[in-house]
């Protein structure tokens, strides 16, 4: 009798990056059409050349950046292009798709992919292979809302290594009419996503699980979880508030509760970012080296610290379309 084999991938060459597989669709016969440039491509990082063969500095090896980023990041975008592929979504941006798709049950899969591509660019775009210093004007805004920026750092290293379960630990601002902006740690897990936009997936039917009607799931399920939305909006408020609510929720602002926050900077928990280098048990050394390696400069540029204007709506936006 034969027994069974435990089967372990090998390890990436180190100095070289795993290319993306592209979608190519097939012609009605069956035959293989000239393969046209896919929708969604792989993001350039400023510095993926400096690390694809010596690794991101002290924090990642070269075979660990390029299974998470290469690796990972050709995978989702080849599945979002295969399921936008010729759909009013093909040439939508990540953010788009990730906003428009939280609220329709039938487009579980395409929230999860698209999600998890746009996180997971958040997080590698604001990494650096040699630290960069925090601007000042960042570093009193953080204060101010942390007492220390030691006491931020803590927070969003213990945070990371307590996670039970992969996601994603971020930095985000805010801000109220009048005030300057204030920052919080905020945390999501899986593929779900920090802008509240996206909120809308809380229902006793799991959105995040349901692939749609014609996938066996009753159209009366779907039509339920779709309804939810619009009582959540109204919940027990004044009629006045009732009207406000539920015209936000069918314009797309804010789910239910959603507050105005844009993210600035993140950290990966996925096992795919930390396992390889850091082994089991080693989350908490794999964040407390992520700190060393964060670029400030960005993270400043995209929070737009001001201590006299507001946020803005575009603060936590990455600059290319994932």
């Amino acid at each position: 009798m034969m027994r069974p084999r435990l089967r372990i991938p090998l390890r990436p060459c180190m100095g070289m990056a795993p290319r993306p597989r592209m979608f190519r669709p097939f012609s009605a016969a069956g035959a293989d059409v000239a393969q046209p440039q896919p929708a969604h491509m792989l993001p350039p990082l400023s510095y993926e050349e400096e690390v694809k063969e010596k690794g991101l500095g002290s924090f990642l090896t070269a075979g660990a950046f390029n299974i998470a980023w290469y690796g990972y990041q050709a995978w989702l975008l080849n599945n979002i292009n295969e399921k936008t592929a010729e759909t009013a979504w093909e040439h939508r941006s990540i953010k788009d798709i990730v906003l428009n798709t939280a609220r329709e049950p039938s487009q579980a899969a395409l929230f999860n992919y698209a999600s998890m591509a746009h996180n997971n660019h958040f997080f590698f775009q604001h990494l650096t292979p040699t630290p960069v210093n925090m601007p000042d004007e960042l570093k009193r805004s953080l204060e101010q809302s942390f007492g220390s920026i030691d006491t931020l750092r803590r927070e969003m290293v213990a945070t990371a290594a307590t996670m039970f379960g992969p996601g994603f630990v971020w930095l985000v601002a805010t801000s109220q009419t009048g005030l300057p902006i204030a920052f919080r740690v905020l945390t999501t897990y899986a593929a779900g996503s920090p802008y509240p936009a996206a909120h809308w997936r809380r229902q006793s039917l799991d959105m995040n699980a349901v692939t749609g009607a014609g996938d066996g799931v009753p159209e009366a399920d779907l039509a339920a979880a779709r309804g939810y939305l619009a009582r959540s909006a109204a919940g027990a408020a004044a009629p006045a508030r009732q009207k406000q609510l539920l015209s936000q929720a069918n314009d797309g602002a804010y789910a239910p509760g959603g507050t105005n926050v844009a993210p600035v900077l993140c950290l990966s928990t996925w096992e795919h970012s930390w396992l390889w280098d850091y082994g089991f048990g080693g989350k908490e050394r794999y964040a407390n080296a992520w700190w060393e390696h964060v670029n400030w400069a960005l993270v400043a540029e995209m929070a737009k610290v001001n201590g006299k204007n507001e946020m803005s709506a575009d603060a936590g936006v990455p600059k290319s379309s994932a």
